[in-house]
């Protein structure tokens, strides 16, 4: 269950909250508790392939989902055409005791893209469960990578639309 961070709105399952996106009255959504793991959970997921940590970590804190709807989600997400490597986001060892999580392989090389490949599937599943029937539309304005990697992660997800603001002559090249 979801509560919000100013204790100002009833307790909601982790669909309504990611339908709503923020607290209406004001705050944000936060889980009730959050999940712990044994050591001995944490030693069997040693070696696991980022897709299968997403669905044990996200069956955890999505309370109304059922494992077949979290692994569809992170399938659609994190297969090799959103991401080069099998391991999504790699770990690099630069030297000794000193590595780099590279955040770069995604569809627009921004790290934004490792949640907003996810989240417009998570979304599009919250509005199925919620039942309002209604085509999602995202209203994004931005200066930056935002803009183009929401766009890559709402592409082609059935029930949803995205809208994005620049800045006139505010974007990169690179962006661009």
């Amino acid at each position: 269950m979801y509560i919000s961070t100013r204790d100002n709105y009833p307790e909601i399952p982790a669909s309504r909250a990611i339908k709503v996106g923020m607290v209406p009255t004001g705050g944000l959504f936060v889980p009730k508790s959050i999940p712990r793991f044994s050591l001995e959970e944490i030693g069997n997921l040693v070696g696991a392939s980022y897709q299968t940590l997403a669905e044990v970590i996200l069956s955890r804190y999505l309370d109304d989902y059922v494992a077949e709807e979290i692994r569809s989600y992170v399938a659609q997400a994190y297969h090799e055409h959103n991401f080069g490597p099998p391991e999504v986001t790699p770990l690099r060892r630069l030297g000794e005791g000193l590595h780099v999580l590279e955040l770069w392989h995604g569809p627009t090389a921004a790290f934004k893209d490792v949640a907003l490949q996810l989240l417009p599937h998570l979304l599009a599943g919250a509005v199925r469960k919620v039942g309002s029937g209604k085509e999602i539309v995202i209203l994004v304005a931005t200066s930056g990578d935002t803009g183009k990697a929401a766009l890559e992660g709402f592409k082609d997800v059935p029930g949803t639309r995205i809208i994005v603001f620049y800045p006139f002559d505010g974007v990169s090249k690179v962006q661009q």
